[in-house]
């Protein structure tokens, strides 16, 4: 079975050793469609319109308190409390939850412009959607079954750790047991394979386009440079989370459509990994490969990026350096991070989770060894990954508004980024 017509298709079945490439004519952007509100909207805190298109932002606090009449935000049956920021019914509320964990796309008939009642709610799903968001409704407050699953981890971790301190005589802690010896070669494999791709992206780092050295503000092509520099670093990164990928054990007994749907949604959190291991505190800078390619915040901004997408990089990036976390810490994350078996599109949601547990055992019993003091220590580096979906989702904006300054991505990065032309 061949998957053609696509960029992640070909890296997926790509030689490792095949270097980057950089000369694909980018693909086009299109100007997004503005959004039409359909009625004004109440702020459930103040009772005032809202501006009209804009969406509801509820006060941090507590939720006011219902009277049992309140209506949905959405379709205007009967809502049952605040859900993802909005007053809403059961039935939006699951809807859209299970549209942003499968990332639905839907078309309507219409033209995007249905009426939305507890009628049309059940006939079209795009303006059903489309008013969920106009109304408030916001992505990063929906739980994926993943992050779900590494909370309750977190929790019942932090239940056995206040259980064992609750005693009054505090005991020595028992040694750790040693890694299995297939646990200890796993580990040395990754590691290996990890400085093995990270080898080929240094020698790759000459065919980027180079960081211009005016500072004119105002120069377009200099401006077009720079962006160019960081998608070309960026289509390094990815090629080089492919080729580690197909080396995982198990990931090739996976269908080509699984292993596609893995890479495509992991690939931008192991990036933010990735830039994570390289942040310097010192001079507040994520270096690439040598010191040549160091950047701070305003480079990356002089780059096109904003600094809402920015800021919460440096500060992921800052929170991880702070574990202090070692090369076979990141590369049991990153494995465990591309075997996420409720990744949107994944069929055997079994095997993945087969394939993922080696490698969160392994972590678990590194981490005791490493670190036997520390019992928070697992939790909170499962929580990281957390995290990553939260930055995620700002990721997508950010792409976002790249097409709204018609900022053209090359055909790589806009296949394994959903940007559809």
């Amino acid at each position: 079975m061949t998957l053609s017509g696509s960029e992640v298709k070909h890296e997926v079945h790509a030689s490792p050793s095949q270097p980057a490439s950089f000369s694909s004519s980018p693909n086009e952007l299109s100007d997004s469609l503005p959004m039409e509100p359909n009625d004004i909207k109440l702020d459930p805190s103040t009772h005032t319109p809202a501006p009209e298109g804009q969406p509801v932002k509820r006060k941090k606090g507590p939720a006011p308190k219902m009277l049992g009449n309140e209506v949905c935000s959405v379709c205007g049956d009967k809502a049952s409390g605040f859900h993802y920021n909005v007053l809403s019914c059961e039935g939006c509320k699951g809807f859209f939850r299970r549209s942003v964990i499968k990332g639905a796309q839907y078309m309507c008939k219409s033209s995007g412009r249905c009426e939305m009642d507890m009628y049309m709610r059940r006939k079209c799903q795009q303006c059903r959607l489309r008013k969920c968001r106009e109304a408030g409704m916001l992505e990063q407050c929906v739980l994926s079954e993943e992050q779900i699953r590494l909370k309750k981890m977190k929790k019942q971790h932090e239940e056995e750790v206040a259980r064992s301190s609750s005693v009054a005589t505090p005991s020595p802690v028992p040694e750790a047991a040693p890694l299995a010896p297939e646990q200890q070669e796993m580990i040395e494999k990754l590691v290996a394979m990890q400085k093995q791709c990270n080898k080929r992206s240094f020698i790759d780092r000459l065919k980027v386009t180079p960081w211009p050295q005016s500072q004119d503000p105002m120069n377009r092509e200099v401006r077009q440079q720079r962006f160019a520099h960081f998608t070309e670093l960026a289509i390094m990164s990815v090629q080089e989370i492919v080729d580690f990928a197909k080396q995982l054990p198990g990931f090739l007994e996976l269908t080509r459509e699984d292993q596609i749907a893995l890479l495509k949604t992991s690939t931008i959190e192991i990036m933010l990994l990735e830039t994570s291991r390289r942040y310097n505190p010192s001079i507040e800078s994520i270096t690439f490969l040598t010191p040549d390619f160091s950047y701070n915040k305003d480079d990356f901004a002089k780059a096109g990026l904003q600094f809402e997408f920015i800021n919460p990089i440096f500060e992921f990036s800052k929170g991880m350096n702070d574990l202090h976390l070692d090369e076979a810490e990141y590369a049991l994350l990153i494995a465990i991070n591309i075997f996420s078996a409720d990744r949107p599109n994944v069929q055997d949601h079994d095997l993945v989770e087969k394939l993922q547990q080696p490698y969160v055992d392994a972590l678990h019993s590194y981490i005791r060894i490493k670190r036997p003091n520390d019992h928070l220590m697992f939790p909170r580096m499962l929580m990281k990954l957390v995290s990553l979906r939260t930055l995620s989702s700002v990721h997508s904006e950010q792409v976002f508004a790249l097409r709204l300054q018609d900022k053209k991505l090359p055909p790589l990065l806009s296949e394994i980024w959903d940007v559809h032309e």
